[in-house]
């Protein structure tokens, strides 16, 4: 139904989620990501609570592998479910579950994972992988997962449609919210239009916004 890309910038220690799918508004419900935490990625019979919980347990301080065991055991679909996951500290791990259906597999790396289900072939994570690792890694994090993005897409994608019909990017900042939302909910050609979007993302005054909004100080969350 899916596939997505999730990576930890070393350089500066933010987290990136990029994910396409056939299916609607993909950014809703899939990529999730906290500041200094981590990001997870939950796919197939898509789960939000793998990806809520999976960042309270990472804030906890537990590793990507501990927290992936945890969540498997609470969740009783999970050979229904696909779903990787980032540290603070760069690890990853993922987990394709039995029932997830056409071509499906996930691929993880130090600061680096990969997963998809329903692909056209096994290519489409390798090249998403390869393009990613192959890329400057003085780029930002975001041009470089939508490289890869765009990479997996070009490789064939999801096997039931020609192109992708939604796509999102998410990267982390300094904030308690995310430098970076970026998300196309429906469209024919849903990955060259998120590359498009980023594109103008950068462009100076963009830049300015974001910058403002990093520069605001953080209210009283809690009421004595």
């Amino acid at each position: 139904m899916t596939y997505s890309i999730l990576a930890k910038d070393p350089k500066n220690g933010r987290f990136g989620v990029a994910v396409a799918s056939v299916h609607l508004a993909v950014g809703s419900t899939v990529p999730h990501i906290r500041s200094g935490i981590g990001a997870v990625a939950t796919q197939a019979h898509t789960n939000p609570y793998l990806g809520i919980c999976g960042l309270e347990r990472l804030e906890n301080g537990d590793n990507a592998e501990s927290v992936l065991a945890s969540l498997l055991d609470d969740d009783q679909d999970r050979e229904r479910r696909q779903f990787h996951l980032i540290d603070a500290n760069g690890r990853t791990s993922g987990w394709t579950g039995q029932d997830c259906t056409g071509w499906a597999n996930h691929l993880c790396d130090q600061n680096l994972s990969v997963a998809g289900n329903c692909l056209a072939n096994n290519v489409v994570l390798e090249r998403m992988q390869k393009t990613f690792l192959d890329s400057d890694p003085t780029w930002k994090l975001g041009r470089r997962l939508m490289k890869a993005l765009l990479a997996g897409e070009h490789a064939g994608g999801d096997h039931r449609s020609e192109r992708a019909t939604s796509a999102a990017i998410q990267i982390s900042g300094e904030s308690a919210f995310p430098l970076l939302d970026l998300r196309i909910d429906f469209r024919n050609n849903a990955v060259d239009e998120l590359s498009e979007l980023y594109q103008r993302s950068q462009d100076q005054w963009a830049q300015q916004w974001r910058n403002e909004l990093a520069d605001l100080k953080t209210l009283n969350r809690f009421v004595a």
